[in-house]
């Protein structure tokens, strides 16, 4: 990097901090800060949605897989994640804003105490606050490697300057202030991966190979194929089921961005959008990752260096500048979402209940508590980041891949399917054990049996026996001991109802009348 590379990097951290600071002018209590109030029009919401599920683990984790194994890296990945939010736009998207315009809640997890009791809904609460700082502190160590790469900055170093920036923003301009800088972060985003694209092309031509004859090119032999390696068959399928419950709100960040909209139609258009963009923008930045074996040698065994070397030989400073900055949109749009979905969720789900004083929050103490849980989420997150023993992404890819895809089932399934009707007999006690025997399950195949197994257990079974094991139990209790009581049956018909005329921005209570008592059987 020279000073112009740093031009651009410094003047997008500017921008980033100045856009958090407008936003503050929009956020007057916990509904401004954690759902914008109702008032995001989709087409913001959608790109927002769209952008909170990138990271720099794209450009390191699965760079690594485009460059080992072609285009298997968008057929297992990005395509799964369009397929399972068009389904969920019609299946999950306008029941997720009912919950903010029929329920009046400002957390996804809220309704959970009356939909099943309060001891699942903190069960939910506390286990994904958990897995969020190892998810979240991932990705700041996957920036902060890029950065060091880069900038010759520490690994702790680059975690402190990226966190601390997402810090400011977030906190001051709540998730106003993530919507407009992932806007921000998209265009930037759209101008770097359309650099580095047309710099990709033209090497190629410049090393006679036609944009077309690529692939018949003996390094990128079998690259073509779409599932190869760990990759294969049953992966495909269970990363599809974990992606249609993770990207539609079962980690959280993303169903805000449906109780943002004003009505459940917005919220359906909204979600529409992000899986148009998950089909089409995904191929041009992948692309490149496919091309790498022909243009660089990976230093790293599992290639995840391979996208950091092409542009630093590829593009002229200026432009290098930018791409490092599309590295940062991505990382700094998840983490900042990520860190006021889990704000809304411990002030509005579990402060109230381990806290009398919380219960007596006024407007002006729950936003101040919602700002505070924000910048002690990041910081948790980033000490979680400094602990990776390893600068090497292959580390990183596993937590993403294997902890995160491995253990958001077993927490996801009870909140994304106890809003259907279908699922109406299934009360606490099928939510909690197959929550817990999920987890269980996740520990068996990853620990115990995995060290019992000649070359441990298949990596598509560590991720979807955890999914099985709740999806099957949740069913089959919810029909050999039925819960559906008339309270729970009422939440669910009020989620379910088709008359969205009352759709408009609902005021959401405070946390004493978000606490009542769970529902007795």
């Amino acid at each position: 990097m020279n000073g112009l590379d740093w031009a651009v990097l410094i003047g997008y951290f500017g921008v980033m901090v100045a856009i958090g600071v407008w936003s503050h002018k929009r956020v007057d209590d916990v509904s401004d800060f954690f759902t914008a109030g109702g008032r995001m029009p989709w087409w913001l919401s959608g790109i927002s949605h769209h952008m909170s599920g990138y990271s720099a683990v794209m450009f390191t984790g699965y760079a690594g897989i485009a460059y080992t194994y072609g285009v298997t890296s968008f057929v297992t990945w990005s395509f799964p994640i369009a397929l399972g939010i068009a389904i969920g736009s019609k299946l999950f998207a306008p029941r997720i804003n009912r919950l903010r315009s029929r329920l009046h809640v400002a957390s996804p997890l809220e309704y959970l105490k009356n939909r099943y009791d309060l001891k699942t809904q903190q069960a939910l609460a506390w286990s994904g606050m958990l897995l969020k700082i190892v998810d979240v502190g991932a990705k700041w160590a996957a920036i902060a490697t890029l950065l060091s790469v880069f900038t010759g900055v520490s690994l702790n170093q680059g975690i402190l300057i990226t966190g601390a920036i997402t810090a400011v923003y977030c906190t001051i301009g709540g998730l106003w202030a993530d919507a407009l800088t992932e806007l921000g972060q998209f265009v930037i985003q759209l101008l770097a991966g359309i650099a580095m694209f047309v710099a990709v092309v033209l090497k190629l031509n410049d090393k006679g190979i036609g944009f077309l004859d690529v692939w018949d090119e003996p390094a990128l032999q079998g690259h073509d194929k779409p599932l190869v390696g760990p990759y294969g068959t049953v992966f495909l399928l269970a990363f599809l089921f974990i992606k249609l419950f993770e990207y539609n709100g079962g980690m959280l960040n993303q169903a805000q961005r449906y109780m943002a909209t004003a009505t459940p139609r917005e919220a359906e258009r909204s979600a529409r959008l992000s899986a148009a963009l998950w089909l089409v923008w995904p191929v041009v930045l992948f692309f490149p990752m496919w091309m790498s074996p022909l243009l660089v040698t990976a230093q790293k065994p599992d290639g995840s260096d391979s996208y950091g070397l092409m542009t630093e030989q590829l593009l002229p400073h200026g432009l290098l500048g930018l791409v490092i900055v599309g590295f940062f949109s991505h990382t700094m749009a998840m983490c900042s979402s990520d860190a006021n979905a889990i704000a809304s969720v411990f002030t509005r789900d579990c402060a109230p209940v381990i806290s009398r004083r919380a219960r007596e929050w006024n407007a002006r103490s729950g936003l101040i508590a919602a700002r505070v849980t924000t910048v002690v989420f990041l910081g948790l997150s980033m000490a979680a980041a400094t602990q990776v023993n390893s600068p090497t992404f292959k580390d990183i890819i596993t937590v993403v891949i294997k902890w995160v895809a491995g253990l958001m089932g077993p927490m996801a399934i009870p909140m994304m399917l106890g809003l259907l009707r279908p699922f109406r007999r299934s009360g606490p006690t099928a939510a909690l054990t197959s929550w817990s025997m999920g987890l269980l399950a996740f520990w068996l195949v990853n620990y115990p049996v995995n060290w019992n197994v000649d070359g441990g257990v298949p990596l598509q079974y560590q991720v979807s026996i955890p999914l099985a094991v709740s999806l099957v139990l949740y069913i089959l209790i919810g029909f050999v001991r039925p819960e559906d009581t008339p309270e729970r049956l009422a939440v669910i018909e009020k989620i379910n109802t088709d008359d969205d005329s009352s759709g408009a921005a609902a005021a959401v209570p405070g946390p004493r009348e978000a606490v009542p008592a769970p529902a007795k059987d």
